[in-house]
This record gives C-alpha cells, sequence and structure tokens, in this order.
C-alpha cells in the first residue's frame, strides 16, 4: 500500500530538515570564519610566493654590505643631508645617515634617514622608477639606527613633510644598501630620548640613569648633537675673537704642586710618589704670562673644582674659556674687552647655529635670548636704583641676593629689551 506524500499534511513529513541549536549555530559558524581564514592565508602564501618568484627588477640595487675590510675602494660622492634644498630638484644624489623610522604598507614605503640632527624623508613605491617588491620587503626588515646608504632622485613634495629637517624635498629611492646593521632590539629608542618631558604627556621620555648607561645612542639624538656644536661654536669664536684682537692662546699645566685657589677644594694624584693637584684654574699661569710681558693671553681647557655641592650650578670638571689682559689706564678696557667678545659671540651662534638653538630648544623650551648690538655697562649704583624703583630693598653696599639678582635682570629685559648685561 503506497501513500501519496501530498496527501499528508504539511509539518507532518518525515523528511522535514532538523532545526539547529543556537550552540550548532555557533559551531558551524567558527567553523566557516576558521575555513575563510584559512582560505586567505593560503592565498597570502601564494601571494608572497609569486611575489618573489617574480622577476626582481631592483636585482642588484639594493642589499648588505657585508663587513667592510677596505678590501675595495667605492667612488660614491656623498651628500650632506642638510644641504639637500630645492636646487637639487631632479638630481640624483647619495646620502649616508642611520634610518630613524620607516613606515611600510603594501607596494608603499617611506624612510626617515637621520644625518646629526638633519632628516629627510626617502619615498619608494613598488612598481614605479625600477622598484620591485622584493626591495620594499628588504628595506622592511632593517632596523632602526642601522647605517644604510641610499641613492635617488630629489624631488619637492605637494606639501611639506612636517616631521623632517628638509621640509621642501623628498628623496625618490633607487638603491639602497646597509653598512652597518643595528641590533633589532635597542635599549632606548632616539624618538623617546628627544622627546621634551611633559607631565601631561602620556608618551614615555628616557630617565637619566638610562640615558648615561647608553651614552653612545643618547649622544645621536638632535638635541646632543646640537649640544656639542653650539659647545664647539662657542669655543671656535672665543678663539677667533681674541686671537684677531692681539691675544696669544697658551696652554697651562693641568697637574700642579700645590692648590692655585684657597676658595676650592682640590683633586689630589699621586704624581712619583709625591702629592700633586688637579688645577683648579689657569689664574696662575696666565699672570705669569702677564708678567712676562705676554700682554693679552688666552686658554681653552679643563678646570677641577672638587666641591661636594648639591646644586645643578656646580661642576667637579668643565671646560674654562679664559682670558688675561694688561690694561693701560683703567679696569673698564678689560670690561669692555669682554663685553665685546660676549656679544661676538652670541651674534656668530644666532648667524651660524641657529638650527642648533631652535633643535635644543625643542626639547628644552625656553625664551628666544635677546641682546643689543653694544654691550649694557651698569653700575653698581644704577642697579640698585633701578630696583629701588621696583619696589625692592637694596642697600647701597650691600650684596646682591640671588632673589635680586633674577629681579633685576627681569628689569634690565623689560628697560633695555637685553638679557645680556656687564654689572
Amino acid at each position: 500500500m503506497s501513500t501519496d506524500a501530498s496527501n499528508i499534511p504539511e509539518g507532518e513529513t518525515g523528511t522535514e530538515e532538523k532545526k539547529l541549536s543556537k550552540k550548532e549555530l555557533n559551531k558551524l559558524a567558527k567553523q566557516m570564519k576558521k575555513a575563510e581564514l584559512k582560505k586567505n592565508s593560503a592565498q597570502g602564501q601564494a601571494e608572497n610566493q609569486a611575489a618573489e618568484e617574480e622577476e626582481d627588477v631592483s636585482e642588484g640595487k639594493y642589499g648588505s654590505y657585508g663587513l667592510i675590510q677596505s678590501s675595495e675602494r667605492k667612488t660614491i660622492n656623498f651628500t650632506l643631508v642638510n644641504k639637500l634644498d630645492e636646487s637639487f630638484d631632479g638630481k640624483e644624489v647619495w646620502i649616508r645617515g642611520r634610518l630613524h623610522t620607516s613606515r611600510i604598507k603594501g607596494k608603499t614605503c617611506f624612510v626617515v634617514i637621520r644625518q646629526q640632527i638633519s632628516t629627510i624623508q626617502v619615498a619608494a613605491f613598488a612598481g614605479k622608477d625600477n622598484v620591485s617588491k622584493q626591495m620594499i620587503k628588504f628595506i622592511e626588515k632593517v632596523s632602526k639606527e642601522s647605517i644604510v646608504d641610499v641613492a635617488g632622485i630629489i624631488k619637492k613634495p605637494h606639501e611639506k613633510i612636517a616631521s623632517c629637517t628638509q621640509q621642501d624635498v623628498e628623496l625618490h629611492l633607487q638603491q639602497f644598501f646597509i653598512v652597518s646593521a643595528a641590533e633589532p632590539r635597542l635599549p632606548l629608542q632616539i624618538e623617546d630620548a628627544s622627546r621634551a618631558a611633559d607631565e601631561s604627556s602620556e608618551l614615555s621620555v628616557v630617565n637619566l640613569d638610562t640615558r648615561l648607561d647608553n651614552r653612545v645612542l643618547d649622544l645621536r639624538t638632535a638635541t646632543n648633537q646640537g649640544i656639542f656644536k653650539i659647545q664647539a661654536g662657542i669655543c671656535e669664536e672665543f678663539r677667533n675673537a681674541l686671537t684677531k684682537a692681539g691675544f696669544l692662546e697658551i696652554h697651562t699645566p693641568k697637574i700642579i704642586s700645590a692648590a692655585s685657589e684657597g676658595g676650592a677644594n682640590v683633586f689630589e694624584v699621586t704624581y712619583f710618589k709625591r702629592m700633586a693637584y688637579l688645577a683648579q684654574s689657569p689664574q696662575l699661569y696666565k699672570q705669569m704670562a702677564i708678567a712676562g710681558d705676554f700682554g693679552k693671553v688666552f686658554t681653552i681647557g679643563s678646570v677641577f673644582r672638587a666641591e661636594d655641592s648639591n646644586t645643578h650650578r656646580h661642576m667637579t670638571e668643565f671646560i674654562g674659556l679664559d682670558l688675561e689682559m694688561a690694561f693701560n689706564f683703567h679696569y673698564h678696557e678689560v670690561v669692555e674687552t669682554i663685553g665685546e667678545l660676549l656679544i661676538g659671540i652670541f651674534k656668530h651662534l644666532q648667524k651660524n647655529y641657529n638650527d642648533e638653538i631652535e633643535t635644543v630648544r625643542r626639547q628644552y623650551p625656553s625664551e628666544p635670548f635677546i641682546f643689543n648690538e653694544k654691550p649694557l655697562i651698569l653700575h653698581f649704583a644704577e642697579g640698585v636704583k633701578l630696583l629701588r624703583e621696583a619696589g625692592i630693598q637694596q642697600g647701597d653696599e650691600d650684596d646682591l641676593s640671588t632673589a635680586n639678582e633674577k629681579m633685576l635682570g627681569k628689569i634690565v629685559r623689560e628697560k633695555y629689551q637685553t638679557d645680556f648685561y656687564i654689572f
């Protein structure tokens, strides 16, 4: 006896699909997602394999030099990064620097190369300018702080590159070689060590002890590069200005038989079975030179003070810039010479080291230093009068307190538009 299925009421057929539970639906969804990921992964591996098998149009234009042992001498003319500007537009250049940062996504590559305080953006696009995907993948694996040689064409960007010092140009990559690879993991990041301390910021900064433990890395920051260049600029102008003024540079002993200044402690050292001391000052030897008819002398050198002080103004070792001169009739001749010398140093720094000064100020904010063309010389009585006019008590013959000295500086800045004056 057969049964006609068309005569069975709806909902009572024996072939009805079983309804899935919520747990079973979730399990099925997970299985489908896993299968999709596996498919995508297989597809990605296939694409990577295809890229590797694809002809490398950049072959021979990237890689690592390996260990340089002076076995060959390359004739490459490198250009300094700080010299690159719009006048180089369209020109091919080579630069050597450290890989500061890199941003690579797919076929697009942006790298920042740092050379002391100067930085420039390097751009590369797979499929253009004979840049291959293999070349982009190679650059992606290069660790920060590695020294690299980069060649390319200088071009003007559509917009200024705010993150680099060379904002009006960028380098379109043609060749990329590793000179010396850095460790992938560094004890500190240059970006962190260059960041201004801001309590409201959540970005990390580097503590002093970490900086000192890794001083080589810390010295690479643009701020430290700028500080050392400014120091060199000060010594340069100090030497040049005094030499032009008829001064003679002398070199004085740094190990002496007795303390040269009674008010400062000395470091004791053994000197061939007897005691000697590190020089606190070249004062004695400068005076000897003047008495020996040298007329005008100066020296630049280390000074040692064994002062156990907890203030930031005291240092046990520093570089002293000292001058000594005989005057004809009045000690103001010396004062005026010192004033003109310092103004000359300020002008020299402002003209030749402005980039370094601005670099330091970005990490350690401060107001611009202002000075007059001619040094301002205030007599003590004039300073006392200025303080009294501001409502501050100051005796005619009393020494200035630290607070009154700071206040006088503010008054002079407002009245005479200068941060430098001789008092």
